[in-house]
């Protein structure tokens, strides 16, 4: 998950770390880390059909992620790189803007090496490798997709600071909790649902939350909270919309929001907890 400020780097510091992996490039995964994979498999594949888009599917399938176990990143770039010239990058928990960006603009996607714990089964922070590997890597084998998150990742490198806060907005309402109008109806794209139970009933059932067309503009003006429901969602019309995204002057709209300011948001401010 990634705040309204910074991207892939929670405030607060984690209690994870990542696994490294042998000169084979294999990680030696628990039996409990490996069950954990297992039961949080089990729970999303159920919820999928009929609620993630074909794109997704059909990365999943090609993917062909093991049930029982946490996929190898070697046997996960096998397929990327055959489908999109795409692969995995081992990381730590957090990583900083710059290396995330960087990282993306060299089509490589982060992949932080540890698993939630059973305490944190329904939620955390940090995005763990159920959330990148899941939640990411089947969709990063379509074209579209995979052009528009390397477009992303190559502005954010060339970006400033504060730019780089109005491209996170960008990055949330697309790739971590976008939406699809299909002649099936609404389907979800953004890992941020595909990976969670609850976001993935809300995001489509909700009739409290909204649900707009997707504008550059606006998605660039968009605050977001990263520790509630989205109050908020931005539907795309075409999949591949994506492409067109991504060959927009995206960093002029970004001048352009800087310049209306950001909408009001839809939430309340997170309460401070006392020291």
């Amino acid at each position: 998950m990634m705040s309204d400020t910074e991207q892939k780097v929670p405030a607060k510091k984690t209690k994870y770390v990542s696994r490294q992996s042998d000169e084979n490039g294999l990680i030696a995964w628990s039996d409990t880390e490996n069950k954990v994979w297992e039961k949080l498999y089990q729970r999303q594949i159920e919820l999928l059909p009929g609620r993630a888009c074909e794109q997704y599917m059909n990365g999943l399938d090609l993917l062909a992620l093991p049930e029982n176990k946490i996929p190898q990143l070697k046997d996960i770039d096998e397929v990327l790189l055959r489908e999109t010239g795409w692969k995995t990058a081992e990381v730590p928990a957090l990583i900083n803007f710059t290396d995330f960006f960087t990282l993306l603009a060299n089509k490589e996607f982060p992949v932080a090496t540890f698993i939630r714990s059973e305490e944190e089964f329904d939620y955390l922070q940090e995005p763990d490798i159920f959330h990148e590997i899941f939640g990411h890597c089947p969709l990063l084998t379509n074209p579209a997709f995979a052009h528009f998150t390397h477009t992303y990742g190559k502005l954010g490198l060339a970006a400033n600071k504060e730019d780089r806060g109005y491209l996170a907005r960008l990055y949330w309402f697309t790739v971590e909790f976008g939406l699809l109008n299909t002649p099936e109806g609404l389907r979800i794209y953004g890992g941020g649902i595909l990976s969670s139970p609850g976001e993935t009933h809300y995001a489509l059932e909700s009739d409290i939350a909204e649900r707009h067309p997707l504008k550059p503009i606006d998605v660039l003006r968009t605050p977001y909270r990263i520790d509630i429901m989205q109050p908020l969602y931005y539907v795309l019309n075409h999949f591949d919309d994506l492409f067109d995204i991504a060959q927009l002057d995206i960093m002029a709209l970004v001048e352009e929001a800087k310049k209306l300011g950001l909408f009001e948001a839809k939430f309340p401010p997170k309460e401070k907890i006392a020291s």
